[in-house]
């Protein structure tokens, strides 16, 4: 093979790359497998964001409205009661709106269920757990794992709740979930880390 032909391989081989690489969803520049990403609230969706766009519609950005920028923080909660919020499951996630109700959802084989807590039993629960007032509605959320004997509580980007939905889906075989699911869910929640 002569050089040219060499080079005609290797540089064909890097635009198949570059043409497969995730892009921003907003401007289409190719993105770096960790970036940020913009929630719709129109349809109520995640898009995967490059550095610019996220930083338009981060808070004081230039922005405001239909894009919300997902923010990173992470923070593990001491056991927090969600009883008295109705949903029926222990693997839960519960999302403050801009209008100070809250929506929970439970994943499921079908992706997630959505459930409207009443408002006074929310507001008990922030009551005993401050740290849910300061809940960044629509990108951050409560998510909440009891099942299987469990114990994980944590404030959560919108986006780790998105993971767990299709971890679920993926991973549920049959009428109870088979196997895989579990160690999927165990595993998700030790590779959770706390972010400022």
């Amino acid at each position: 093979m002569t050089a040219g032909a060499l080079a005609r391989v290797i540089r064909d081989a890097a635009d198949r790359r570059a043409a497969d690489a995730e892009r921003c969803d907003l401007c289409g520049v190719p993105l770096p497998a960790e970036h940020q990403h913009l929630y719709d609230t129109e349809r109520q969706r995640l898009h995967c964001g490059c550095r610019p766009c996220a930083l338009l519609f981060a808070e004081g950005g230039t922005a405001e409205g239909r894009y919300r920028l997902v923010p990173e923080r992470r923070l593990r909660l001491p056991p927090v009661d969600t009883g008295a919020l109705g949903v029926p499951v222990g693997l839960a996630f519960f999302v403050r709106r801009p209008d100070d109700t809250v929506t929970a959802h439970y994943p499921s084989p079908a992706g997630a269920t959505r459930w409207e807590p009443e408002a006074e039993a929310w507001r008990a629960v922030v009551d005993r757990h401050p740290e849910l007032a300061g809940l960044r509605p629509d990108v951050e959320a409560l998510l909440v794992n009891t099942a299987w004997g469990m114990s994980h509580h944590w404030i959560t980007p919108i986006d780790d709740c998105f993971r767990v939905v299709a971890l679920v889906r993926r991973e549920w075989r049959g009428l109870s979930g088979g196997n895989r699911v579990r160690p999927a869910i165990e595993e998700f929640f030790a590779s959770l880390t706390e972010r400022p």
